[in-house]
């Protein structure tokens, strides 16, 4: 657009079906990163098409994984803006708003269209999970999010492996590989947990859908993997 700081702003409105109902949602991109390497690089190895693409295929994922079939299952949200900028870390997501760092976007080195998909699949996690009205653990929101992120087989080579971390709500891939594993003992676990944060949180969640206390599953979660 000739200017340095290069906005570029397209919408569409998508529709995504549900086995009841269908739920429009309008997503938007902004690239505000300009000329700045990340800005450039975001252009040219990611492109706004391909995130409109990502930011609605993500959500139909973590809605088919949290088993949200009907939009009464879900959160309202109308609209989602994913938005690239200059700024410290990796991204976030507040207020539907998804923000991801076009420095580090710059500052990869890999495949980074690949990370790229990751990190929107764990912040739109973010947009459509429930968090207990604000009582759950920050380490097991971030490791639901996270969780998401790895059946959607976007997870770096760099996670720990399964049973590695010290603490069950330690937060993102240890949390994570951790729900992965009660999710093994008990199919949809993770969609039922969530469905459970939608109106408070409590540890006794564990008990009533597996059984056990979170505890006993952690500690038999590092026997499992000999750690």
């Amino acid at each position: 657009m000739g200017s340095t700081r290069n906005t570029v702003i397209l919408s569409c409105l998508v529709f995504l079906a549900a086995l009841q109902g269908i739920q429009a949602v309008h997503y938007a991109v902004t690239n505000n990163a300009g000329n700045s390497a990340g800005g450039v690089r975001f252009t040219n190895e990611i492109g706004i098409p391909y995130s409109m693409q990502t930011l609605a295929s993500a959500t139909d994922f973590i809605w088919r994984l949290f088993q949200q079939n009907a939009p009464a299952d879900r959160k309202s949200v109308q609209k989602v803006t994913l938005i690239i900028e200059n700024m410290d870390g990796v991204a976030y997501a507040s207020n539907n708003e998804i923000h991801v760092s076009a420095t580090y976007i710059g500052s990869y080195s890999g495949d980074v269209k690949t990370e790229f998909t990751g990190v929107l699949y764990h912040e739109m996690t973010h947009v459509w999970q429930w968090n207990g009205n604000g009582q759950a653990p920050g380490g097991l929101i971030e490791g639901i999010a996270d969780f998401v992120r790895l059946k959607a087989n976007y997870a770096p080579a760099h996670w720990v492996k399964p049973g590695q971390g010290d603490r069950w709500d330690q937060g993102y891939d240890v949390t994570a590989r951790f729900l992965d594993y009660c999710n093994s003992l008990k199919n949809g676990f993770v969609a039922e947990l969530n469905q459970k944060m939608r109106n408070g949180y409590t540890d006794n969640f564990f008990v009533e859908l597996l059984g056990k206390t979170v505890d006993q599953l952690w500690t038999e979660y590092k026997a499992r993997y000999g750690n």
